[in-house]
Protein backbone atom coordinates (compact mmCIF):
# COMPACT_ATOMS: atom_id res chain seq x y z
CA UNK A 1 0.00 0.00 0.00
CA UNK A 2 2.63 2.31 0.53
CA UNK A 3 4.53 1.98 -2.56
CA UNK A 4 1.15 2.60 -4.32
CA UNK A 5 1.23 5.99 -2.54
CA UNK A 6 4.63 6.86 -3.07
CA UNK A 7 4.18 6.18 -6.67
CA UNK A 8 0.80 8.23 -6.87
CA UNK A 9 3.34 11.00 -5.44
CA UNK A 10 6.18 10.93 -7.69
CA UNK A 11 3.37 10.78 -10.49
CA UNK A 12 2.30 14.40 -9.37
CA UNK A 13 5.44 15.70 -8.16
CA UNK A 14 5.03 18.22 -12.11
CA UNK A 15 1.50 19.21 -10.92
CA UNK A 16 2.62 20.47 -7.64
CA UNK A 17 6.02 22.61 -8.86
CA UNK A 18 7.65 24.79 -7.99
CA UNK A 19 6.68 23.33 -4.10
CA UNK A 20 9.01 20.90 -3.08
CA UNK A 21 7.72 17.37 -1.87
CA UNK A 22 7.02 17.19 1.91
CA UNK A 23 9.53 14.92 3.88
CA UNK A 24 7.17 12.69 5.12
CA UNK A 25 8.64 10.62 9.16
CA UNK A 26 7.38 7.10 8.02
CA UNK A 27 9.52 6.32 11.28
CA UNK A 28 7.78 9.14 13.57
CA UNK A 29 4.40 7.96 11.82
CA UNK A 30 4.90 4.29 12.66
CA UNK A 31 5.41 4.95 16.30
CA UNK A 32 2.19 7.21 16.48
CA UNK A 33 0.38 4.03 15.06
CA UNK A 34 1.67 1.69 17.53
CA UNK A 35 1.66 4.21 20.72
CA UNK A 36 -0.11 3.00 23.52
CA UNK A 37 -2.86 5.39 23.61
CA UNK A 38 -4.73 4.10 20.62
CA UNK A 39 -7.21 1.37 21.77
CA UNK A 40 -6.89 -2.47 19.76
CA UNK A 41 -10.07 -1.70 17.97
CA UNK A 42 -8.69 1.37 16.78
CA UNK A 43 -5.59 -0.26 15.78
CA UNK A 44 -7.50 -2.98 13.91
CA UNK A 45 -8.82 -0.48 11.93
CA UNK A 46 -5.62 0.50 10.41
CA UNK A 47 -6.20 -2.44 7.36
CA UNK A 48 -9.31 -0.70 6.49
CA UNK A 49 -8.28 3.26 6.43
CA UNK A 50 -4.10 2.94 6.04
CA UNK A 51 -3.39 6.02 7.77
CA UNK A 52 0.55 5.71 6.88
CA UNK A 53 -0.39 5.62 3.43
CA UNK A 54 -3.07 8.43 3.40
CA UNK A 55 -0.84 10.69 5.08
CA UNK A 56 2.20 9.93 3.44
CA UNK A 57 -0.40 10.46 0.17
CA UNK A 58 -0.93 13.91 1.11
CA UNK A 59 2.51 14.75 2.12
CA UNK A 60 2.15 15.62 5.83
CA UNK A 61 5.55 16.01 7.28
CA UNK A 62 5.67 16.11 10.91
CA UNK A 63 6.74 19.80 11.14
CA UNK A 64 3.93 21.36 9.19
CA UNK A 65 0.41 23.31 10.64
CA UNK A 66 -2.70 20.97 9.69
CA UNK A 67 -6.15 21.73 10.06
CA UNK A 68 -8.41 18.24 10.77
CA UNK A 69 -11.59 18.82 10.01
CA UNK A 70 -14.62 17.34 11.48
CA UNK A 71 -12.25 14.52 13.93
CA UNK A 72 -15.54 13.30 15.32
CA UNK A 73 -14.10 10.44 17.74
CA UNK A 74 -10.72 11.40 17.47
CA UNK A 75 -9.49 8.72 15.11
CA UNK A 76 -7.07 9.96 13.05
CA UNK A 77 -6.36 12.46 16.04
CA UNK A 78 -4.89 9.72 17.73
CA UNK A 79 -2.15 9.29 14.67
CA UNK A 80 -1.68 13.11 13.86
CA UNK A 81 -1.65 14.67 17.22
CA UNK A 82 1.76 12.78 18.32
CA UNK A 83 3.16 13.05 14.72
CA UNK A 84 2.77 16.63 14.75
CA UNK A 85 3.81 17.04 18.28
CA UNK A 86 6.52 18.92 19.44
CA UNK A 87 7.37 20.01 16.12
CA UNK A 88 4.55 21.11 14.07
CA UNK A 89 0.76 22.56 14.90
CA UNK A 90 -2.57 20.19 14.71
CA UNK A 91 -6.14 22.24 14.75
CA UNK A 92 -8.98 20.32 15.71
CA UNK A 93 -12.17 21.81 13.73
CA UNK A 94 -14.96 19.98 16.03
CA UNK A 95 -18.40 20.19 17.07
CA UNK A 96 -20.07 23.66 18.16
CA UNK A 97 -20.80 22.69 21.60
CA UNK A 98 -23.58 25.61 21.90
CA UNK A 99 -25.33 24.00 18.32
CA UNK A 100 -27.13 21.56 19.82
CA UNK A 101 -27.57 18.98 22.89
CA UNK A 102 -25.85 15.90 20.48
CA UNK A 103 -23.21 18.50 19.77
CA UNK A 104 -22.44 19.16 23.06
CA UNK A 105 -21.95 15.97 23.95
CA UNK A 106 -19.48 15.18 20.93
CA UNK A 107 -17.89 17.95 21.65
CA UNK A 108 -17.17 16.99 25.35
CA UNK A 109 -16.25 13.33 24.54
CA UNK A 110 -13.74 14.76 22.21
CA UNK A 111 -12.62 17.02 24.92
CA UNK A 112 -12.34 14.39 27.40
CA UNK A 113 -10.28 12.30 25.36
CA UNK A 114 -7.43 14.75 24.27
CA UNK A 115 -7.86 15.86 28.66
CA UNK A 116 -7.12 12.37 29.60
CA UNK A 117 -3.58 11.76 27.45
CA UNK A 118 -2.19 15.09 27.86
CA UNK A 119 1.43 13.82 26.76
CA UNK A 120 -0.25 12.95 23.41
CA UNK A 121 -2.47 15.50 22.91
CA UNK A 122 -1.58 18.20 25.06
CA UNK A 123 -0.12 20.52 21.92
CA UNK A 124 -3.90 19.89 19.99
CA UNK A 125 -5.74 23.51 19.49
CA UNK A 126 -9.53 22.94 19.36
CA UNK A 127 -11.84 25.10 17.20
CA UNK A 128 -15.00 25.41 16.18
CA UNK A 129 -16.86 24.19 12.83
CA UNK A 130 -20.30 24.96 12.22
CA UNK A 131 -21.53 26.84 9.24
CA UNK A 132 -21.86 29.54 8.58
CA UNK A 133 -21.26 31.57 11.32
CA UNK A 134 -18.50 29.48 12.90
CA UNK A 135 -15.60 28.69 10.15
CA UNK A 136 -12.56 29.84 11.32
CA UNK A 137 -10.99 26.66 11.53
CA UNK A 138 -7.34 27.96 11.84
CA UNK A 139 -6.31 32.07 11.52
CA UNK A 140 -6.24 32.39 7.24
CA UNK A 141 -3.34 30.94 5.55
CA UNK A 142 -1.86 29.52 8.25
CA UNK A 143 -2.35 25.92 7.23
CA UNK A 144 0.20 23.83 5.39
CA UNK A 145 -2.65 21.16 5.04
CA UNK A 146 -6.18 20.49 6.21
CA UNK A 147 -7.41 17.15 5.95
CA UNK A 148 -10.87 15.48 6.32
CA UNK A 149 -11.96 12.10 6.69
CA UNK A 150 -15.36 10.88 5.40
CA UNK A 151 -16.90 14.06 6.59
CA UNK A 152 -18.70 15.63 2.83
CA UNK A 153 -21.79 13.66 3.21
CA UNK A 154 -22.80 14.96 6.22
CA UNK A 155 -21.79 18.98 5.14
CA UNK A 156 -24.19 17.91 1.77
CA UNK A 157 -27.01 16.21 4.25
CA UNK A 158 -26.53 19.67 5.88
CA UNK A 159 -26.38 22.12 3.01
CA UNK A 160 -22.92 23.56 4.08
CA UNK A 161 -20.59 21.76 1.67
CA UNK A 162 -19.70 25.32 0.15
CA UNK A 163 -19.50 26.69 3.44
CA UNK A 164 -16.78 24.31 4.56
CA UNK A 165 -14.97 24.25 1.34
CA UNK A 166 -14.29 27.63 1.56
CA UNK A 167 -13.69 27.66 4.87
CA UNK A 168 -10.48 25.45 4.06
CA UNK A 169 -9.37 27.47 1.53
CA UNK A 170 -9.13 30.47 3.84
CA UNK A 171 -7.19 27.84 6.23
CA UNK A 172 -4.81 27.44 3.90
CA UNK A 173 -1.69 28.86 2.93
CA UNK A 174 -1.28 29.26 -1.19
CA UNK A 175 0.33 26.49 -2.03
CA UNK A 176 -0.89 24.25 0.75
CA UNK A 177 -2.66 20.78 0.54
CA UNK A 178 -6.15 19.73 1.27
CA UNK A 179 -6.97 15.78 1.40
CA UNK A 180 -10.22 14.30 1.54
CA UNK A 181 -11.03 11.10 2.13
CA UNK A 182 -14.93 10.36 1.68
CA UNK A 183 -17.36 7.14 0.75
CA UNK A 184 -16.83 6.83 -2.63
CA UNK A 185 -20.20 6.73 -5.00
CA UNK A 186 -21.12 4.89 -7.91
CA UNK A 187 -20.46 7.12 -10.89
CA UNK A 188 -23.25 5.65 -13.36
CA UNK A 189 -25.61 6.50 -10.11
CA UNK A 190 -27.15 10.20 -10.02
CA UNK A 191 -25.55 12.11 -7.28
CA UNK A 192 -28.07 12.74 -4.79
CA UNK A 193 -27.31 16.05 -3.35
CA UNK A 194 -28.47 15.44 0.61
CA UNK A 195 -26.11 12.42 0.17
CA UNK A 196 -28.56 10.16 2.04
CA UNK A 197 -26.66 6.83 1.43
CA UNK A 198 -23.45 8.26 2.90
CA UNK A 199 -21.93 7.97 -0.78
CA UNK A 200 -20.13 10.76 -3.00
CA UNK A 201 -19.33 10.70 -6.40
CA UNK A 202 -15.62 11.56 -6.86
CA UNK A 203 -16.83 13.94 -9.77
CA UNK A 204 -19.06 15.79 -7.70
CA UNK A 205 -16.21 16.06 -4.94
CA UNK A 206 -13.79 17.37 -7.12
CA UNK A 207 -16.04 20.09 -8.56
CA UNK A 208 -17.04 20.85 -5.36
CA UNK A 209 -13.01 21.74 -4.66
CA UNK A 210 -12.97 23.63 -7.39
CA UNK A 211 -15.69 26.04 -7.54
CA UNK A 212 -13.94 26.78 -3.66
CA UNK A 213 -11.22 27.57 -5.91
CA UNK A 214 -8.94 24.16 -5.12
CA UNK A 215 -6.81 22.81 -8.16
CA UNK A 216 -7.43 19.11 -8.15
CA UNK A 217 -3.41 17.38 -8.01
CA UNK A 218 -3.85 13.32 -8.10
CA UNK A 219 -6.37 10.99 -6.58
CA UNK A 220 -5.22 7.68 -4.58
CA UNK A 221 -6.62 4.28 -4.67
CA UNK A 222 -4.56 3.38 -1.35
CA UNK A 223 -8.45 3.54 0.48
CA UNK A 224 -9.83 1.35 -2.53
CA UNK A 225 -12.63 -1.28 -1.71
CA UNK A 226 -13.98 -3.34 -4.77
CA UNK A 227 -15.69 -5.63 -2.90
CA UNK A 228 -18.22 -2.69 -1.83
CA UNK A 229 -20.98 -2.74 -4.07
CA UNK A 230 -22.62 0.90 -2.59
CA UNK A 231 -26.22 -0.05 -2.96
CA UNK A 232 -26.71 -1.60 0.82
CA UNK A 233 -29.76 -1.10 2.61
CA UNK A 234 -28.90 0.93 5.40
CA UNK A 235 -26.41 3.00 3.39
CA UNK A 236 -22.83 3.13 3.47
CA UNK A 237 -24.02 2.86 7.61
CA UNK A 238 -24.75 -1.21 6.54
CA UNK A 239 -20.99 -1.89 6.53
CA UNK A 240 -18.75 -1.80 8.93
CA UNK A 241 -18.11 0.00 11.42
CA UNK A 242 -21.93 0.53 12.16
CA UNK A 243 -23.17 -2.08 11.02
CA UNK A 244 -26.72 -0.57 10.86
CA UNK A 245 -28.14 -4.56 10.46
CA UNK A 246 -27.10 -5.56 13.63
CA UNK A 247 -26.98 -9.32 13.08
CA UNK A 248 -28.80 -9.54 9.66
CA UNK A 249 -26.35 -10.81 7.23
CA UNK A 250 -23.70 -9.57 9.51
CA UNK A 251 -21.10 -11.70 8.58
CA UNK A 252 -21.65 -10.79 4.73
CA UNK A 253 -21.02 -6.89 5.66
CA UNK A 254 -18.08 -7.70 7.82
CA UNK A 255 -16.51 -9.89 5.10
CA UNK A 256 -16.63 -6.61 2.38
CA UNK A 257 -15.18 -4.75 5.25
CA UNK A 258 -15.55 -0.51 5.02
CA UNK A 259 -16.32 1.34 2.37
CA UNK A 260 -14.42 1.44 -1.15
CA UNK A 261 -13.29 5.53 -0.70
CA UNK A 262 -11.67 8.22 -2.98
CA UNK A 263 -8.62 9.79 -1.64
CA UNK A 264 -7.95 12.85 -3.58
CA UNK A 265 -5.37 15.87 -3.34
CA UNK A 266 -5.91 19.07 -3.95
CA UNK A 267 -4.01 22.37 -4.17
CA UNK A 268 -4.60 26.23 -3.03
CA UNK A 269 -3.11 27.97 -6.19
Amino acid sequence: MLKKAVAAMAACSVLLAPMAMAAVDHDKLAQALVGDHRSAENKARDVYRDPAETLAFFEVAPNMTVVEITPGGGWYTEVLAPYLKGEGKLYAAGFDPDASEWAGKAAQRFSDKLAAAPEVYGEVEVTVLNPPAKVAVAPAGSADRVLTFRNVHNWMKAGTEKDVFAAMYTALKPGGILGVVEHRGNAAVKQDPKSESGYVNQDYVIALAEAAGFKFVASSEVNANAHDSKDHPKGVWTLPPSLRLKDQDRQKYLAIGESDRMTLKFVKP
